[in-house]
């Protein structure tokens, strides 16, 4: 069954897939023509060298379609589950050449996925008894960010953002250009009255005094409260209760994240969900 991001987000990991295969095959694989024919079949399993939270299986039944149809992949557990070290998580068969033309781009999907999720789960889980929800942000690889981000929902985060084009974002660097966040947040409300069909408004706030700016433009969506200590956050928070939702990001981490949370802030926004989890070891053997 097709999750919704894949439904969603179709062309664009297709797209990927595609590049990626490109890739790796520029010219075909050099070692496997010349030591197998097509003809030779073979099936391999999957394998986890450590516990962790899987991520990547719908992905490579499309990645192993996309390459060669008969290629069958066979998942013994599902997108989202954890599982512990040395556990089957699929069965890949079909022509001995195709299964090691595609072995290191399932890996490499794979093993990067599954950090993401399981780093995402534990955050997720570390923050339970908070309301706050966790986002991502747009800190992922190039052209591999739509991965990375169904890694994220898989790990029970959601997802910030998908890039420039889907959120009207008035960060630091708009706001200085422009003078100041008011001049910033005048230019914006000028733009919006020309639309027929808007998009949401995240403002990002450095201080308490800009926190009061914002507050006299009513349609703003949302305030991102970037690197405020949990003792202003909370203040900024109380500030804004009833009239507007509210972000926290910057210099948020593991070991910090609770406090954060704990400020009563709705979501908490961490780029360290994809940059800094680190990669699961799987591994994939013919038998």
């Amino acid at each position: 069954m097709q999750s919704e991001f894949y439904k969603c987000y179709k062309f664009q990991l297709e797209h990927s897939i595609q590049q990626a295969l490109r890739e790796d095959l520029e010219t075909g694989d050099a070692t496997t023509t010349a030591l197998f024919t097509t003809a030779k079949h073979s099936s391999a399993t999957l394998w986890t060298k450590a516990p962790c939270v899987i991520a990547g299986v719908e992905l490579a039944k499309v990645i192993c379609s996309i390459h060669n149809p008969q290629l069958q992949w066979v998942p013994k557990v599902e997108d989202g589950m954890r599982v512990g070290a040395n556990k089957a998580v699929a069965v890949l068969c079909g022509p001995t050449t195709a299964v090691l033309e595609v072995e290191r781009l399932l890996l490499n999907c794979m093993q990067r996925m599954s950090g993401i999720a399981t780093f995402t789960r534990n955050c997720v889980e570390h923050i339970k008894t908070t309301q706050v929800i966790l986002l991502d942000t747009r800190k992922t690889t190039p052209n591999f960010r739509y991965p990375e981000k169904w890694a994220v929902l898989i790990g029970g985060g959601q997802n910030h953002r998908m890039g420039l084009f889907d959120m009207f974002l008035v960060k630091d660097n708009h706001i200085d250009a422009l003078g100041g966040l008011g001049a910033a947040l005048e230019q914006l409300e000028q733009h919006l009255k020309t639309l027929t069909n808007s998009l949401p408004v995240v403002v990002e706030i450095r201080a308490l005094e800009e926190l009061e700016i914002a507050l006299q433009f009513p349609w703003i969506d949302r305030v991102l409260l970037d690197n405020l200590p949990p003792n202003k956050l909370k203040m900024a928070v109380a500030k804004c209760r009833g009239t507007i939702t509210t972000e926290a990001s910057g210099n948020i981490t593991p070991e910090n994240l609770l406090s954060y949370a704990k400020t009563g802030v709705d979501y908490i926004s961490m780029g360290a969900l994809t940059y800094a989890a680190p990669t699961i070891d799987l591994s994939l053997k013919i038998h």
